[in-house]
């Protein structure tokens, strides 16, 4: 029969053995996890530029009809200030004052020669 001897120390290296398993595998999920926030923040920043690519086609396209509102906006302007202008040479003509004309009524003599 052989002499067997249990190592002391047996014990002591199988546990730091095991936590030296367990520290790897946790580094392992801790990187998982890390890669699969990183690919779920670059996913996010990949929504986020398409968001802003759309809201930027969005906004000039509503500047653009803006822009052709107020041109339309500016003809009809144009059109009511030569309409008003139109207005006043009618029904306030260049003659018309607020001051009276000097009478020519009857009790005016007529020059003499």
């Amino acid at each position: 029969m052989l002499n067997w001897r249990r190592d002391p120390d047996y014990e002591t290296r199988m546990m730091q053995y095991e936590q030296g398993r367990l520290q790897q595998e946790k580094g392992k999920l801790q990187h998982e996890q890390g890669k699969l926030q990183h690919e779920q923040w670059m996913k996010q920043l990949e929504n986020d530029i398409l968001r802003v690519r759309k809201d930027t086609e969005q906004i000039k396209k509503e500047t653009e009809q803006l822009r052709q509102e107020n041109a339309r906006l500016r003809q009809l302007n144009a059109k009511t200030q030569s309409l008003l202008s139109c207005v006043d040479q009618l029904c306030f003509p260049p003659e018309f004052n607020s001051n009276p004309q000097p009478s020519t009524g009857p009790d005016c003599r007529p020059s003499s020669p």
